[in-house]
């Protein structure tokens, strides 16, 4: 199956541009320098629609994947006109990534269904405490609930037909999860991959990887890191994601090696 994959959001935890600053990249005119938080939106040609009613299924129906729900997913829907999301993917659980939750009622009132999630152990714990009113909601409670169905990942598994494969990678000294579809891998959030998930990333062609910016940081990717990451692999194009207000987006590309750019918000892949 061919995958789409939409950039929502490859900026910071900030956004670019920074509440409160004038330098030239907040400043720019290039709407490649508006970057929204950190997002993707996987769409599966081929998958059939359906409502998911049993587990199997439900793999097999999934044809609209979201990774994260970031503070910005309502702009972002609005911006590209989302009206189906079938399954989200969280990499983590800080608040850039998933502060925008509450926005999947509105698909859970489109859809008439509830939308599975998925995410590492402590990511879920981390989810049910922050938004105990979704996944622990009072015996008798209003209306707007998002509804959830919530997943622990383990290893490997399959939606809309295609082979879900999280990746362990290092935040810092948390380790969260990039994703692996067929010969796409996003990895956002990381400044380290352990040695055990880069068999893991074999074969990768297409490849959204963090770069913070250009001096190093405790838990993101610089440029220089996420190009030693890029030699090691040898994907056929990589998306340089999670970009603060350092690096121009012109500017940037034109000194990075070839096949290696900056993403920006709206970028289509199709792999």
């Amino acid at each position: 199956m061919n995958l789409k994959i939409t950039l929502l959001g490859s900026g910071t935890s900030h956004g670019v541009p920074m509440i409160g600053c004038d330098c030239a990249v907040c400043r720019s005119a290039d709407p490649r320098d508006r970057r929204l938080r950190p997002s993707i939106l996987i769409e599966i040609a081929g998958a059939a629609p359906g409502s998911g009613a049993a587990a199997s299924s439900f793999a097999q129906s999934v044809r609209s994947i979201l990774v994260d729900t970031s503070t910005d997913l309502r702009a972002q829907a609005l911006g590209h006109d989302i009206r189906r999301v079938d399954a989200i993917l969280f990499t983590h659980s800080h608040a850039d990534h998933v502060m925008g939750l509450d926005e999947i009622r509105r698909f859970n009132a489109m859809q008439k269904s509830a939308i599975a999630c998925y995410g590492d152990a402590r990511t879920r714990a981390d989810l049910t405490r922050m938004f105990a009113y979704i996944f622990e909601p009072p015996a008798a409670s209003g209306g707007g609930i998002p509804r959830l169905s919530p997943f622990t990942v383990a290893g490997a598994f399959s939606l809309g037909g295609v082979e879900v494969t999280p990746i362990p990678v290092l935040h810092g000294s948390r380790m969260i999860l990039g994703y692996r579809l067929g010969a796409f891998a996003y990895l956002t959030d990381c400044s380290a991959i352990p040695e055990s998930s880069w068999p893991l990333l074999a074969g990768v062609r297409t490849l959204v990887l963090d770069a913070l910016r250009d001096r190093p940081h405790p838990t993101h990717f610089s440029v220089a890191e996420a190009l030693e990451v890029v030699a090691r692999l040898q994907p056929k194009r990589t998306y340089l994601t999670h970009i603060c207000h350092d690096l121009p987006h012109a500017a940037t590309c034109a000194r990075l090696p070839a096949g290696v750019e900056l993403a920006y918000d709206g970028l289509v892949l199709n792999v």
